[in-house]
């Protein structure tokens, strides 16, 4: 039996303290402790553990637009958090983690609302439209020999045009070995209710929470000032925030390229691990075999991303002076393709 609960809500929006302070409370409780932690992201991507953010998420209108990439310790698919989203995250000792219970919390709560909410396969919650079924919620999972977690998201009244923007990637060869997402058709809850609000809703998580365990405590309120007087936690929120860890942390996938210039076609294959470009081949009928050769050679172990790319580039025209022009376009071209 639960001998303890206790309800947090996190009052800071940086998706990277969200997750580090899940993950510690998740380390750090009482396995006897039911715990229900409320947090909203400012605008940001959220992919599973396993996931490939290049595969996933357009990565350039994400640069773009300043919206933050996230990758969770959790498996699952990809997510896209804006204020419009509230996220639930359960925590429980292994002996008492039961998902049917936490998902008869949430649509409880949203019953609340008069919506009817139900769960459903593949970790979603729906609600039933005149066209067909809703998704409103999906949860991913994350557990270790004594203890639990549950954590999911809420569309309240999330920017739907956004979401479908950033998790619906440019048309880029990519083969990948990571676990891509599959979508499914969403919806907000103000679509079927209009009177939902964060706060509403939230107050009637914990209000069930309550009821549920037939017991109530204090919520506890957790900000940015607070959360940076546990070491722990800044480490973990440091790893959460590091390129190597969002990106580089990425399956093995092989990203082709192709297009032809007045001075030669360029056919390009770049294999990459955990973010790190591991092996280059470079097809060309260009009449300057010793671009070929220096660029096949220079991308080797460099990392995937622009910076990385137009380094390489920028050495190896150092190298070759006279044909510089050549690889300024081939920098302009190979650019806009990888975040």
């Amino acid at each position: 039996m639960t001998k303890k609960i206790r309800v947090l809500f996190s009052d800071t929006h940086n998706p990277w303290f969200n997750l580090a302070t899940e993950d510690w409370i998740f380390r750090d409780m009482d396995p006897d402790t039911a715990v229900l932690y409320l947090w909203r992201n400012q605008e940001t991507v959220v992919i599973g553990r396993f996931q490939n953010p290049w595969i996933e998420c357009n990565t350039n209108k994400m640069e773009a637009d300043n919206v933050l990439l996230t990758r969770r310790q959790s498996g699952g698919g990809a997510v896209f958090h804006d204020l419009g989203n509230t996220n639930f995250t359960f925590l429980n000792g292994k002996a008492h983690y039961d998902k049917s219970r936490n998902n008869k919390i949430i649509t409880n709560a949203i019953a609340n609302f008069d919506i009817k909410a139900y769960a459903s396969g593949r970790n979603d919650i729906l609600v039933d439209s005149a066209d067909g079924p809703r998704k409103i919620s999906g949860s991913a999972f994350k557990e270790t020999k004594d203890r639990s977690f549950h954590h999911g998201t809420l569309l309240i009244n999330a920017n739907l045009g956004k979401l479908a923007n950033y998790l619906q990637p440019d048309e880029k060869k990519l083969v990948s070995k990571g676990i891509k997402s599959v979508r499914a058709r969403v919806a907000n809850l103000t679509d079927f209710n209009a009177s939902v609000t964060h706060d509403a809703l939230c107050q009637n998580i914990v209000q069930e929470f309550f009821k549920e365990y037939g017991q109530e405590c204090e919520i506890e309120h957790l900000d940015d000032a607070w959360l940076k007087t546990i070491k722990p936690l800044n480490d973990y929120y440091e790893n959460l925030k590091d390129w190597k860890w969002r990106y580089g942390e990425t399956p093995k996938f092989n990203h082709h390229m192709s297009a032809r210039f007045d001075w030669g076609g360029m056919d390009i294959h770049l294999d990459v691990h955990k973010g790190v470009i591991t092996a280059a081949t470079i097809f060309s009928d260009s009449l300057h075999p010793e671009m070929i050769e220096s660029l096949a050679q220079a991308f080797k172990d460099q990392e995937y991303t622009k910076a990385g790319i137009a380094g390489v580039i920028s050495k190896v025209a150092l190298e070759l002076p006279m044909i510089k022009d050549y690889l300024v376009e081939l920098n302009d071209w190979m650019s806009p393709q990888i975040s």
